[in-house]
């Protein structure tokens, strides 16, 4: 599979288009259409790159861009005590991360009741609620602020 092919099959997977909530030249943050937690979403690099130690400083730079935009728009809207952030890429060999926020409490969103089953350990990241397509972009309209 060509960098490519593999760029296009994660951005596919992840649906970062389409659940686009914020991109700078470098990175993107999308929401995770699985989510274990209320607003879980994803932070990728917007070029191939298989390793971290591949992106480049200007890369780097940008970063800090985009995770604090992430943290402050979820506080503001959700509410989270800590944000996990998972880069294994154990199945998608790309860079980026899981962001999955953390929540001491349940939290109500769409009408729907969304509680952090891994709290207060590692996060149930294989868990998805309430994942179908009107949710997912009821998520990103809100951490967009449309």
């Amino acid at each position: 599979m060509t960098e490519q092919t593999t760029l296009e099959a994660f951005r596919e997977k992840f649906r970062v288009d389409d659940l686009l909530v914020y991109a700078n030249a470098h990175w993107s943050w999308s929401v995770r259409p699985a989510q274990p937690t209320l607003a879980a979403g994803v932070i990728s690099l917007n070029r191939y790159a298989l390793t971290l130690g591949e992106v480049t400083p200007e890369e780097m730079q940008a970063l800090p861009d985009v995770v604090s935009r992430l943290e402050a728009t979820v506080r503001g809207h959700f509410d989270h005590r800590i944000m996990n952030y998972l880069a294994l890429m154990m199945v998608d060999h790309h860079v980026h991360w899981h962001v999955i926020p953390r929540y001491d409490s349940p939290r109500t969103f769409a009408g729907r009741e969304w509680v952090d089953s891994g709290w207060p350990r590692f996060p149930a990241i294989a868990d998805s609620q309430h994942g179908d397509d009107a949710v997912l972009h009821e998520i990103r309209r809100a951490l967009r602020g449309d």
